[in-house]
């Protein structure tokens, strides 16, 4: 099940392409679900409808943008299917979606505003600039990275981290490198900006079933979420997620 949609993004084309990647990749059947709002208030009615809102499904695939969705309500029943063992996949700006309070700071565990962060793994309260990232595989999740090579992205958006969760294992590193900002340009009109680097693939056991989470922050353009480097590792993902790495 791929949820896609709100602010920011062509999830019209994005999800057609996530869509073909991965079932020509994986023997899999993708069921899309997509809002028209192109806000950061995106709601679904799907996870609304009823509480066991992701009956039927392997795994789901969240690739929302709904940043401004601050109904701990509602976000709940979201958790609930992945707290009872549903397996998720979360994608780029699902990493920035249902947050509020002091987000930019490190939350504590079991704060009102920790929920979906916990789901994650890790925090993330923003990105660098629309430029290439430096991929690099850790080697540490083998049926996800063996065989992939590391690469180098199109135009992209490296998310930052806030917090790394215990257990979180790290499938591939991005390094971005960044010009200098306002401030720094105008205390050094030399300034050369620097390179940045934050975990850009992950996986993680969520809840008290340990439910399996797969996560990547990559994904803002469409060229990127189109290119078969993307495709492939979202593919395993998935695969990984519903334990048919094999």
């Amino acid at each position: 099940l791929l949820i896609c949609g709100g602010c920011c993004h062509n999830y019209a084309k994005q999800s057609a392409d996530l869509k073909a990647g991965i079932e020509g990749r994986i023997d899999a059947e993708v069921t899309v679900v997509m809002t028209d709002d192109k806000t950061t208030k995106a709601k679904f009615d799907l996870y609304q409808q009823k509480d066991r809102w992701a009956e039927g499904y392997d795994v789901v695939l969240h690739d929302e943008c709904s940043a401004n969705v601050t109904d701990k309500a509602y976000v709940d029943r979201i958790l609930a299917e992945h707290r009872r063992g549903v397996p998720a996949v979360n994608l780029h700006c699902a990493m920035h979606c249902y947050r509020w309070g002091d987000y930019r700071q490190p939350v504590k565990d079991g704060a009102d505003n920790a929920g979906w962060y916990e789901m994650l793994g890790i925090q993330s309260s923003g990105h660098g600039p629309k430029a290439p990232i430096d991929v690099s595989f850790t080697g540490e999740v083998k049926p996800i990275s063996d065989g992939l090579a590391n690469w180098t992205t199109t135009t992209d958006e490296l998310y930052n981290n806030v917090r790394v969760f215990e257990g979180v294992t790290p499938v591939a590193m991005g390094r971005q490198r960044q010009p200098p900002t306002k401030q720094e340009r105008e205390a050094d009109p030399d300034a050369e900006g620097r390179t940045e680097t934050a975990v850009v693939a992950w996986t993680y056991h969520y809840g008290p079933q340990k439910t399996r989470v797969f996560c990547t922050t990559m994904g803002h353009t469409d060229e990127v979420v189109a290119s078969e480097e993307y495709l492939d590792l979202v593919a395993r993902g998935v695969a990984w997620a519903a334990g048919r790495a094999d």
